[in-house]
C-alpha cells in the first residue's frame, strides 16, 4: 500500500490599523518634539485639515544648533512578526523624512529609515526588518529591528538645512504574513 502525504503552505496577509485620520479623529496623543529641547528654534505643528487628514507642518531652523522637528504617537502594544510592513498613505512635499519606531516606548534608541516624498498621494511601504537602530543621529552596533511589537511611531524631518515642510497623513497600517502549513 502506498501512502501519500500532501503538504501545502498557505500565506495569508493580515492587516491592523495603527491610525486612520478623519474629521472625528482625536489627535491628542500625537506630540510634537522639536529641537527646542536642545536649544534649537524649529517649530512643528500637527492638526487635522479640512479634508480630515493629519498634517505635520512647520519650519526647520539650523539656528542655535537646531535642525529637526518631529511628531510622535505612542499607543497600546501592537504585535509584529519578522515580515511585518508599515504602510503609510500620505502626501508629502517632495522632501525626505525619517520614519522611526520603538518596540518599547521607554527604550532610549529608535529604529529608523528615510523615505522621500513625491508631492503626490502615495503609499510608503516600510519593511520593519530594514529599520536600523540609532540614538541621537548615531547608528548603534546592534541588529536591525527584530522586535515582536510596536508601541511608538515617529515622523521626523531634519535635512541639515533651513526649510518649511508639510506632510499630510491619511492612514497608517501594519501588515504581516501568516504562514499556515496544511498536511
Amino acid at each position: 500500500m502506498k501512502l501519500f502525504i500532501i503538504t501545502a503552505m498557505v500565506l495569508l496577509m493580515k492587516s491592523q490599523l495603527i491610525f486612520d485620520f478623519n474629521h472625528n479623529t482625536n489627535i491628542g496623543d500625537w506630540k510634537i518634539v522639536d529641537d527646542v529641547v536642545m536649544g534649537g528654534r524649529s517649530n512643528g505643528k500637527f492638526n487635522i485639515d479640512s479634508d480630515g487628514n493629519g498634517v505635520f507642518s512647520g519650519d526647520v531652523s539650523l539656528e542655535n544648533n537646531g535642525g529637526f522637528s518631529s511628531v510622535r504617537y505612542q499607543f497600546a502594544k501592537i504585535n509584529t512578526t519578522k515580515d511585518s510592513k508599515v504602510i503609510i498613505r500620505l502626501k508629502g512635499d517632495g522632501k525626505e523624512y525619517q520614519f522611526r519606531i520603538k518596540n518599547n516606548r521607554n527604550t532610549y534608541y529608535s529604529y529608523i529609515t528615510n523615505f522621500k516624498t513625491t508631492g503626490d498621494w502615495e503609499n510608503i511601504i516600510i519593511n520593519l526588518k530594514d529599520l536600523y537602530p540609532s540614538f541621537r543621529g548615531q547608528t548603534m552596533n546592534i541588529p536591525n529591528f527584530t522586535g515582536n511589537s510596536l508601541e511608538e511611531i515617529v515622523f521626523l524631518i531634519g535635512n541639515k538645512k533651513n526649510e518649511t515642510f508639510t506632510l499630510v497623513l491619511d492612514r497608517i497600517d501594519i501588515e504581516w504574513l501568516i504562514r499556515l502549513v496544511i498536511i
